[in-house]
């Protein structure tokens, strides 16, 4: 989905698949493969050695193993040293895949060799639950949260952040609701991009959600904001700006990822909505065949047969429910001026209550201070002395 969305979009895109696999996993059955660190680094190298690796933007998406992380960690590291002395030239954006509705479906490894990949990223794109890991801040509330925000931005200087599907309780609107597989009626995205003193800086958006499982949302907003944020970055001249990061003096509602932002969640609000329309007439149709079946001469209705019927019932739900972006690709590029516009403009976050100090650097019990402010994977240490 994600190289479609980004080839829609205008993105020339070299795509090195971290799995092979027939279907997604919320089938409950695939066949396939991951792919090895070897062979991701393999594949890189065969562009490498035509020349083919002169990428303006990486994006990383969902990661099998440690040593995969390791692997694209070292391809981003690369592309990151081709850009050296031309800022703004590379541009890495990590959707950091590792979880959601509290629990891990990646091996635990993984949790630290992603963090050892944040500071390489201009990008991050956790949901609450990976955003909680890697900040090591339970998020319950919008202070919470922008103290989890706060943390990744001082601690390994990550310019933007966003995270996706919150869940914010609609009668103080500040309380974030634990996740959950049930879909509430709206779903808020709060990002920030940091001040040169590593502070936050928040927007919100607010998007209706629908009731129905969707796979790949995820990979499909990471796609949208690669092309719009370049888009809103080229706008505003800064894609000669190392990070692409804009001055202090713009507020939060007016940086590029907000605006970026607005644009990604209406076109995914469009095309979610189709594929949840088209879903519904499917399974309208699924419930009339049963119902036929079901009064016809020898309908079995033992278990097993019943087992059968639910598990072809959600297969087809499955399918019924793939985000069909192939044939809303106009929805994509916004070329229809409706009226879901209004409907997704960014505003400033104020947040009373969030941890000032997180993310602050302490001395060790040497007085050695890491101060981590070079130029991504460049640090600087402070001595203090009696």
């Amino acid at each position: 989905m994600a190289t479609f969305i980004m080839q829609a979009l205008g993105c020339e895109v070299s795509a090195i698949n971290t799995v092979h696999y027939s279907n997604h996993t919320a089938y409950k059955q695939i066949k396939g493969r991951k792919t090895t660190a070897d062979e991701i680094l393999e594949l890189y190298e065969g562009l490498k050695q035509s020349y083919l690796n002169n990428f303006d933007v990486l994006l990383s998406g969902y990661m099998p193993s440690a040593e995969t992380v390791q692997a694209v960690g070292k391809i981003g590291r690369d592309l990151r040293f081709n850009a050296s002395g031309k800022p703004g030239s590379f541009f890495w954006v990590l959707d950091p895949v590792m979880g959601d509705q509290g629990r891990c479906y990646v091996p635990e490894d993984e949790i630290p060799q992603y963090k050892g990949l944040l500071r390489e990223a201009d990008l991050i794109l956790p949901n609450q639950f990976e955003a909680e890991l890697l900040s090591e801040t339970k998020i319950t509330n919008l202070a919470t949260l922008a103290t989890a925000l706060q943390c990744l931005h001082r601690t390994y200087h990550t310019p933007h952040i966003i995270i996706t599907s919150l869940r914010l309780d609609p009668t103080d609107n500040s309380t974030i609701l634990p996740s959950s597989s049930q879909n509430p009626p709206q779903l808020t995205v709060i990002g920030s991009t940091a001040r040169s003193n590593h502070t936050t800086r928040l927007f919100r958006l607010d998007a209706p959600a629908y009731p129905l499982f969707f796979s790949g949302t995820g990979d499909m907003f990471a796609a949208l904001m690669v092309a719009r944020l370049r888009e809103e970055c080229a706008r505003a001249g800064l894609l000669m700006e190392e990070s692409w990061r804009s001055g202090d003096e713009v507020p939060p509602a007016e940086l590029p990822l907000a605006k970026a932002a607005e644009k990604v969640l209406e076109s995914m609000h469009v095309v979610l909505g189709k594929t949840a329309s088209a879903c519904k007439e499917e399974m309208r149709k699924v419930a009339e065949e049963e119902s036929r079946l079901s009064d016809s001469v020898g309908f079995d209705k033992d278990q097993e047969a019943e087992r059968e019927r639910e598990f072809k019932r959600h297969l087809r739900k499955m399918r019924a429910s793939e985000v069909r972006v192939v044939r809303n690709v106009g929805d994509l590029l916004l070329l229809k001026n409706g009226n879901e516009r209004e409907k997704f403009v960014a505003r400033e976050v104020v947040v009373e209550g969030m941890d000032e100090e997180a993310g602050k650097k302490v001395p060790d019990e040497l007085g050695v201070t890491d101060l981590g402010i070079g130029q991504k994977s460049e640090g600087v240490v402070q001595v203090e002395t009696a």
